[in-house]
């Protein structure tokens, strides 16, 4: 007995027969039309890219020693925006949001007296109306010593004249202004901070680190602004020699 054919109906074969119109109609259109669709999408892509990079987070990568043992030279942070900042991706321009950040959380920002310099990373230790001293090589915070079990070295004053350019030495107790933050380095015999230049205003905030995700222990000279060609044989390098990968730590949330 012969077999029936399946059915040339129902719902499968309307969308095999819809498949083969969409292909063939897809066949027809023009080589311009291709391409014009093609530029419209990579378009929305991009756009996505920025409004995410501006709004939301970024990638940056520790080039000094100033945060250690907290941060490592070569450590690459995902920075989180949200709250803190918005702004136009590889520009200087940015508006500050809601959030302002607390006493002992790490942050990232414009350095007040060169904003066109990379974005320093340092942790908060004063508040806008605290008094901040430093004596017997620790922090006091409005008469109270503050608790630091992350920092290397004493907490001393810069030395005078270190200040820079159009600055003055800060004198302590340093009284912290409105709508500014001092702030320090853990390192703190190896980290150009409040000490020296004083407070960062709440408009120079951009964002706070939220987790390490690569940290690769090499030259230094990699990580510096503009070396390129380092930084490239410094990623290629860990491709090849995975030991230079600081393995354990990946994925360090703050």
């Amino acid at each position: 007995m012969a077999v029936n054919p399946r059915p040339q109906s129902g719902r499968w074969w309307w969308n095999v027969k819809a498949d083969d119109k969409k292909k063939q109609e897809e066949t027809n259109v023009p080589v311009k039309t291709k391409i014009q669709r093609e530029i419209i999408a990579w378009f929305w892509v991009g756009l996505a890219f920025l409004l995410i990079n501006g709004t939301i987070g970024q990638a940056r990568v520790i080039p000094s020693g100033s945060m250690e043992n907290t941060l490592l030279i070569g450590d690459h942070l995902i920075m989180s925006r949200i709250g803190y900042d918005a702004g136009v991706p590889f520009t200087n321009w940015h508006v500050p949001l809601w959030r302002n950040p607390k006493r002992q959380q790490v942050i990232i920002f414009k350095p007040p007296f060169a904003p066109d310099q990379p974005d320093y990373v340092k942790r908060v230790i004063g508040l806008p109306g605290d008094t901040v001293d430093l004596r017997d090589g620790a922090v006091w915070v409005n008469g109270q010593k503050l608790v630091e079990k992350y920092t290397v070295g004493a907490s001393e004053p810069a030395p005078a004249g270190s200040a820079p350019p159009g600055y003055t030495d800060i004198k302590f107790p340093y009284h912290v202004p409105d709508n500014c933050y001092f702030a320090m380095g853990d390192n703190r015999g190896n980290s150009y901070d409040s000490r020296f230049w004083g407070c960062v205003p709440r408009f120079d905030i951009i964002g706070t680190p939220v987790m390490i995700y690569m940290s690769l222990n090499v030259s230094p000279e990699a990580w510096e602004p503009g070396q390129i060609r380092e930084r490239f044989f410094a990623y290629a390098n860990a491709l090849l020699h995975p030991g230079i990968v600081r393995w354990k730590r990946i994925f360090r949330t703050f």
